[in-house]
């Protein structure tokens, strides 16, 4: 089946009841659960046989990408009228936690093609670029991403050194992209780089510019990073930028917005992690409750000792949280309200929890835990990396402590993600 077929989704919501009183349901639409179905038979039958051998050699598969976007996945809270599948941005995060419950490279195709470029096209691009790059995008024809970590530019987004200088019809853009996933397998990336020199020596993010650019163009050069500790089936690489002619109606927003830009597609991209991350909670879960009930010692199965029900437990506990954060989240979002505090939490608590989690998976697994026999092992090496991308444990830690203390508030935006309208979406 493709998404989006005649759905409509409204996620879970609070209830007048005629007594006056509020109720509030947590249960998903048939919509929801539809998606939901189609998702996971689409792991479990694709990738799900094949993805230890895929991990194992470091293979990233084309062909995986492709059939998401024959099935909608790709578009999936993209209006139809731009190519998309027309549902709602909580499905987005179902489509999410079942990726990443079979693989995170899965998850990783939806949180940085549609997250981070699609729904930032969405939200900031113009008519024309709207048609000419979401459009084809939305519908699976082509595939995209988003660069903004450089060398020495991670967590302090500002230090990058990317340079974009007008220059006639269009800007010329030198700098250099690392730790992008799908950087030397996608046709396009939204990128950033300094377009005021002057704010750049002072450290003004106000002086940052957002570009469309093709990855075929003179002077684009990419590559694959090898040697990571986890998510081996997906394609992680750099850019570098030599001289490019980049044409001005490629500028997304206007010129020094390119930090609102950046910093409004992290809001999107944090909530496809929250999601996926949950997904992982489970699939650690679910791996040790049917190891453990497998495994014998001392006379019985290892589901009986206390300690490894203790383990189990505390899965338990992080799926459930993590879950319930994330679609708190959703509901925002489809609602149009801003979520960026509440994104961040989740992205935070889920992350962590997976951490936790797919590391109690190993002990629960014991010397099997240590070998790719089982798929333990490679939960806990894919956890790791969402603790770091898209804001580290220690950013969004002190973020909330911030919100707590009145030291960051969060302002209206001049432009924001585009709220949830099934009439208009499907």
């Amino acid at each position: 089946m493709r998404l989006g077929a005649g759905t409509t989704c409204i996620g879970p919501e609070a209830r007048i009841e005629s007594s006056g009183g509020l109720r509030m349901s947590f249960e998903l639409t048939e919509e929801h659960e539809e998606v939901e179905r189609a998702v996971r038979e689409f792991g479990e039958r694709e990738i799900a046989p094949r993805i230890r051998e895929l991990d194992e050699q470091g293979v990233y598969d084309p062909s995986i990408w492709r059939t998401m976007g024959d099935l909608g996945l790709l578009g999936v809270c993209i209006p139809r009228k731009y190519g998309g599948s027309g549902m709602d941005y909580v499905a987005l995060g179902i489509v999410s936690e079942e990726l990443e419950y079979v693989d995170t490279s899965l998850r990783v195709y939806i949180s940085v093609h549609v997250g981070l470029n699609c729904m930032t096209l969405l939200t900031w691009g113009s008519p024309d670029q709207i048609e000419q790059h979401l459009v084809p995008q939305a519908r699976g024809e082509r595939l995209a991403t988003y660069a903004l970590t450089e060398p020495n530019a991670g967590s302090d987004a500002v230090g990058m050194q990317s340079v974009a200088l007008p220059e006639g019809d269009h800007y010329r853009l030198s700098g250099e992209k690392t730790w992008i996933s799908l950087a030397d397998v996608c046709d396009s990336f939204i990128t950033f780089a300094w377009t005021d020199l002057e704010k750049k020596r002072e450290r003004d993010h106000s002086g940052i510019s957002a570009f469309i650019v093709e990855r075929e163009w003179q002077g684009v050069t990419t590559g694959t990073l090898k040697g990571k500790l986890g998510v081996r089936a997906g394609n992680t690489g750099w850019i570098s930028f030599q001289d490019v002619a980049v044409p001005k109606a490629n500028l997304v927003g206007e010129e020094g917005e390119g930090f609102k830009i950046a910093m409004s597609a992290l809001d999107q991209g944090r909530y496809t992690v929250a999601a996926g991350a949950t997904g992982l909670i489970r699939a650690s879960r679910d791996a040790s409750v049917k190891y453990s009930l497998e495994r014998e010692t001392f006379g019985g199965p290892i589901a009986k000792h206390q300690l490894v029900k203790e383990m189990i437990a505390e899965m338990e506990v992080g799926y459930q949280t993590s879950r319930l954060l994330w679609l708190r989240c959703g509901f925002m979002k489809n609602r149009g309200e801003r979520n960026t505090r509440e994104t961040s939490l989740a992205k935070l608590v889920a992350t962590v929890q997976s951490e936790r989690a797919s590391s109690d998976a190993v002990q629960i697994h014991g010397a099997y835990g240590f070998s790719n026999e089982y798929p333990a092992e490679r939960f806990f090496r894919n956890c790791k990396g969402a603790i770091i991308y898209e804001g580290t444990r220690e950013i969004h830690k002190l973020m909330q402590a911030d919100y707590l203390l009145g030291y960051r508030v969060d302002r209206p935006a001049r432009r924001s993600l585009p709220p949830y309208d099934p009439a208009a979406w499907s």
